[in-house]
């Protein structure tokens, strides 16, 4: 399994954009399909985008497509959710998960990272 430690998450205005970051330790990083979930206070975790091994695929859920865009460089172990005009209901802790299928269900991710908050005010 890999070790993730997310970043980048804060206190942004509505309309506004951050980029989360996600680095992974070890070799493996390139074996992994790599996810970004997110949960809101009383809700539970929900896809939020995924992409796979090499970055050739992505997708998205429907609330983010069009806004955000996930992406990764193995090189640097890392993959990235670039997150524009963001919503008030965009308000979570966001996690990625590291995954040998290129899924969007939580339940086939291995690794997870510990969160990092994003807060979005009107």
């Amino acid at each position: 399994q890999v070790q993730l430690v997310e970043s980048g998450g804060g206190l942004v205005q509505a309309g506004g954009s951050l980029r989360l970051s996600c680095a992974a330790s070890g070799r493996a990083f390139s074996s992994y399909a790599m996810g970004w979930f997110r949960q809101a206070p009383g809700k539970e975790r929900e896809f939020v985008s995924v992409i796979s091994l090499s970055g050739a695929r992505t997708a998205y859920a429907d609330s983010v497509k069009g806004r955000f865009t996930i992406s990764r460089d193995n090189g640097k172990n890392t993959v990235y959710l670039q997150m524009d005009s963001l919503k008030p209901e965009d308000t979570a802790v966001y996690y990625c998960g590291g995954g040998r299928y290129y899924s969007g269900t939580s339940s086939t991710f291995t690794s997870w990272g510990q969160g990092t908050q994003v807060t979005v005010s009107s």
